[in-house]
């Protein structure tokens, strides 16, 4: 796709969350060996009233006007699975509280782990038809809400932040191809089971995340791969051709498995889950920014990106990184 990523910001919480708040409400947990397997020191949260359009809003900010005006903006992609509402879209709300102009294009994808490679394919695939020229991808959850202060499966992982992209077009390709999929035989190994419609017919209201982990795991450690040699496969591209793989930062176990899965050198994986957490489809655009930040890339490098996880879906792609053209 003749499409560029021009630049990334992003919005954390300030309020954090480490070991030791969790070991004061739950005393029997032991915390040295849950953060060894996940890797995870310390989580973002996000405030009682504070929701992911509110950090989108943040996010954006940042690149508006400083990289691009607002009246510039063709298109405006909300990546979410915390919508302030049912409806209407989140995305007309952001399109509003950032004065776009009228004719912006703005709606919400549901989707998780695989939503930024996901959201890239989809933006692409608008500007490369010439229904628009640029715009923003941006990636906000709020999972922390959702999660129950006992649950040892999920609270020490996730964490709440937004990624706001700046995609237009360019004359050269530098992003894809894609690989992408799903398997909804695996809804209710992740899932916010009394939400949405679906909590209305059961007739309940208590929204808690639940997650059979040994079961999304497995999901990962078969489908990864096969999506990795696949999309090297459509790039005709080996794996020593790619300068950096950034994965979704699910955990320590999850990216090492990996590692050892695909045989990778370590050093061409890029990770940074230890002091954020798992924030869910902003993982990648917040590590390609950290990337960036710790000159981990430079222009012309060839970097993967693979999602995955609810849904279950996943998505990968290649892009080639050159912000500055």
């Amino acid at each position: 796709m003749k499409v560029i990523i021009k630049a990334i910001e992003y919005f954390l919480p300030p309020k954090t969350e480490n070991g030791a708040c969790l070991k004061a409400e739950n005393p029997d947990w032991r915390i040295e060996d849950i953060e060894e397997k996940t890797g995870i020191k310390i989580r973002h949260i996000s405030d009682t009233h504070q929701t992911a359009t509110d950090m989108a809003e943040l996010a954006a900010k940042k690149l508006i006007p400083s990289k691009i005006d607002a009246e510039e903006v063709d298109f405006l992609i909300l990546v979410t699975q915390s919508p302030d509402y049912l409806l209407p879209t989140s995305a007309c709300l952001l399109q509003d509280r950032l004065k776009l102009k009228k004719s912006c294009l703005a709606f919400d994808v549901n989707l998780g782990c695989s939503g930024f490679v996901y959201g890239l394919a989809i933006a692409g695939s608008l500007i490369s038809s010439g229904l628009v020229n640029k715009g923003l991808l941006i990636c906000s959850d709020t999972y922390t809400k959702y999660i129950d202060k006992h649950d040892r499966t999920c609270r020490p992982l996730f964490s709440d932040g937004a990624a706001a992209t700046l995609l237009t077009s360019s004359n050269k390709d530098h992003i894809g191809p894609f690989e992408m999929g799903s398997d909804g035989s695996g809804f209710d190994k992740l899932i916010v089971e009394s939400s949405g419609a679906r909590g209305l017919v059961k007739q309940s209201y208590e929204q808690k995340l639940h997650m059979e982990g040994s079961s999304v795991f497995m999901f990962t450690m078969d489908m990864v791969p096969k999506c990795v040699n696949a999309l090297l496969k459509k790039a005709e591209k080996s794996l020593e051709e790619i300068d950096l793989f950034i994965f979704h930062q699910a955990s320590k176990l999850v990216i090492d498995s990996i590692i050892r899965r695909l045989d990778l050198p370590e050093e061409k994986v890029f990770i940074n889950y230890q002091n954020i957490g798992n924030t869910v489809s902003a993982t990648i655009p917040i590590a390609l920014s950290d990337a960036a930040k710790e000159k981990k890339l430079k222009a012309g490098d060839q970097v993967m990106l693979v999602g995955f996880g609810v849904g279950y879906s996943w998505g990968g792609c290649i892009i080639q990184w050159d912000p500055e053209t």
